[in-house]
């Protein structure tokens, strides 16, 4: 009876029983209290859209598929509604192609056969007299078309490009993005057809042509050298941004379309890369850029960040790769953890380009060291390597000591390692590298690459000025507290003492003497400590035979 009441229903012009707006919908939905609640309402609205769909409803179609897309981002299936997206594609009403291309969006995806039947509803609608409508075809192709359906509507698009409607230039410029995407040999068919784009006044078909350029650049980098020749194009479109007076269309804290902004400066790193003739062009509005964009907000940082990385990109003039790395200077000083962070990750790029001018920024960077955020730190630690050299080693050397004990105990090892290998690397003296590399390995406890050893030994075994010092040093050190440090370190002061104790009998230079007693004392404690390595006796051992030649008749 139900049924037949439908059908009754239905042949009197009345929707449904059983049919129930979105609106609806959505309140029964949020009105569930649990998860099989949910799942039994939308089932039965699931059952009621599948009659609708079997009867051939067209007046509710696009109202079922709109809920059907509301049960989809909920996560039920939703598959068997594909074909009526299409049907309501190929009809005739706005409302019902714009549900209809959304559905389509959404449901579906390039790599379904279904699409393969919209593709000359598409066609039809990228020239319906109906801007709307043809925008939302040019949605649909800019979102979810495979490679087929892009080569296939190439033409169409390119012809689109040059329309008199500015709305439907934008939506032509889209489209042509993901035609290349999907088929970069198509590219060479777009690169005439950007001249008229950046001619155009409307930021959004500028925005959308910048993108298409940018896109052009990555399909094919053989037409990079054609579009060079829009670079004082794209310098008069920035410059007329920059110096443009307030403009509440385009306005966004102040600042006049950064969108657009920072799509031209992005091009404008790949056009200048590798020429100097375009980075010539470039550098006053880039310095213009730099200096005239407020940097109080988020907006304006966004661009200064574009405009550091396309500064960085080109043969910029050395003034203005000083003013870039100023710019990141003082993001450093930003009171946001994440403005800071894009300033330590850029200063690592540059670093190799610029360092004199990265230097001058040594103290705020240390000063990250400190910061509670564990990301920030790390990415300072990387920087404060790149820029250790003979001059400043003592100092940031220092500051690495000084963040040790707080460091992560992951990162510990890794960081030991690395201020080992500065100070090999730049140590004024060895006697400095002695001592730091001996309070390196007291403070990191267990955290030691065993190759340390060996490098250790190595120096001082090539060392004989330094072969008495760093014994006395050594030994004091296991004395003063041999259960804490490292393996490492106790197998090296063994090695020492059994080596070299008969150079310590009287006080080196700088450090104190080693009696014959105080030698054999630490080996012994060393032998009998619970925290003593299988290996580390060995050591104490081997030394013990070396010092019963140079001890004889001193120790009974």
């Amino acid at each position: 009876e139900g049924r037949a009441g439908l059908h009754r229903g239905a042949a009197l012009g009345r929707p449904p029983a059983m049919s129930i707006r979105l609106r609806e919908l959505i309140r029964n939905v949020r009105a569930c209290k649990t998860q099989a609640d949910e799942r039994a309402c939308i089932h039965k609205e699931c059952a009621a859209i599948r009659t609708a769909f079997k009867e051939e409803s067209n007046e509710l179609r696009h109202r079922n598929v709109a809920k059907l897309l509301f049960i989809h981002m909920l996560g039920y299936p939703t598959h068997w509604g594909q074909m009526e997206c299409l049907k309501l594609v190929a009809g005739t009403k706005f409302p019902e192609k714009r549900v209809g291309y959304l559905g389509l969006m959404i449901l579906l995806d390039e790599r379904q056969e279904v699409l393969m039947l919209v593709e000359n509803s598409l066609k039809m609608d990228l020239h319906n007299a109906n801007q709307y409508i043809s925008g939302l075809a040019m949605c649909s192709l800019a979102n979810i078309a495979s490679a087929e359906i892009c080569r296939d509507l190439s033409p169409e698009i390119e012809t689109l490009l040059a329309n008199s409607n500015p709305y439907i230039r934008k939506k032509a410029c889209i489209c042509a993005i993901r035609i290349l995407k999907k088929n970069p040999e198509l590219a060479e068919n777009f690169v005439d057809k950007v001249a008229s784009i950046l001619a155009d006044r409307n930021h959004g078909v500028l925005l959308t042509g910048a993108k298409l350029m940018f896109e052009l650049t990555q399909a094919e980098p053989s037409s990079i050298e054609v579009l060079r020749k829009q670079v004082p194009t794209l310098v008069r479109v920035l410059k007329n941004l920059v110096l443009s007076g307030y403009a509440p269309e385009h306005d966004i804290n102040g600042i006049t379309d950064p969108f657009l902004q920072v799509a031209l400066l992005k091009l404008l790193r790949v056009l200048g890369r590798g020429c100097a003739d375009a980075s010539d062009q470039m550098n006053d509005i880039l310095a213009q850029v730099a200096t005239n964009t407020e940097s109080s907000k988020n907006v304006g940082n966004s661009i200064l960040y574009e405009c550091v990385l396309t500064i960085v990109a080109i043969e910029a003039e050395s003034g203005l790769r000083v003013l870039a790395i100023n710019i990141l200077g003082r993001f450093l000083a930003n009171r946001d953890n994440n403005i800071k962070y894009v300033a330590l990750h850029t200063l690592l790029k540059v670093v190799d380009s610029d360092v004199n001018a990265v230097q001058r920024h040594r103290g705020t960077i240390v000063e990250c060291l400190k910061d509670a955020d564990v990301s920030l730190r790390r990415r300072a630690l990387e920087l404060i390597y790149v820029l250790v050299n003979e001059t400043n080693v003592e100092a940031l050397v220092g500051e690495l000591l000084a963040y040790l004990p707080v460091v992560e105990s992951e990162f510990k090892e890794d960081l030991v390692s690395k201020i080992c290998s500065v100070v090999e690397a730049y140590a004024p003296e060895k006697q400095w590298r002695v001592d730091t590399i001996i309070k390196t390995l007291t403070m990191s406890g267990a955290f030691v690459n065993d190759e340390l050893a060996s490098s250790l030994t190595s120096l001082i075994s090539k060392s004989p000025e330094i072969q008495g010092y760093t014994t006395s040093k050594l030994h004091a050190a296991l004395s003063a507290d041999l259960h804490n440090v490292a393996q490492t370190l106790v197998q090296v002061g063994v090695w020492c003492v059994g080596e070299y104790a008969d150079q310590v009998r009287e006080a080196p230079p700088g450090a104190a003497a080693v009696t014959s007693a105080q030698a054999l004392d630490l080996l012994d404690r060393v032998l009998h400590s619970v925290t003593t390595a299988l290996t580390t006796k060995e050591y104490v051992l081997n030394a013990l035979v070396k010092l019963s030649t140079r001890y004889q008749g001193d120790v009974a």
